[in-house]
């Protein structure tokens, strides 16, 4: 009898989890558009040959992470969808502007 209980509660947290998907899919579909996606595989095709440079610097760029971050950056440039940028990469940008204005 143990056994059968088991057997519906993984079938009942399926039915859930499928239904969840399609919540999701019929709310807004993609979260990254197809252009986005690819602006970020070009951009680890560039990485991944040794050829991506950063902005400003122009120093080699190695870091997935980083070669991700550009290509999403490139993408809303170009008015892609996009989301908007995390909350934390917020913060650290705010920390930075306000220690240089009590340092002048």
């Amino acid at each position: 009898m143990a056994r059968e209980m088991r057997i519906s509660l993984q079938c009942e947290s399926i039915v859930v989890r499928t239904e969840e998907v399609s919540m999701a899919a019929r709310k807004g579909g993609r979260k990254y558009s197809k252009g986005a996606s690819r602006k970020v595989a070009k951009v680890m095709h560039e990485r991944k040959h040794g050829t991506l440079r950063s902005g400003s610097t122009g120093k080699k760029v190695t870091s997935k992470k980083q070669a991700i971050a550009i290509g999403l950056s490139e993408a809303r440039k170009a008015g892609k969808k996009v989301p908007k940028r995390g909350s934390s990469a917020r913060k650290t940008t705010r920390k930075k502007s306000h220690s240089h204005r009590a340092a002048a």
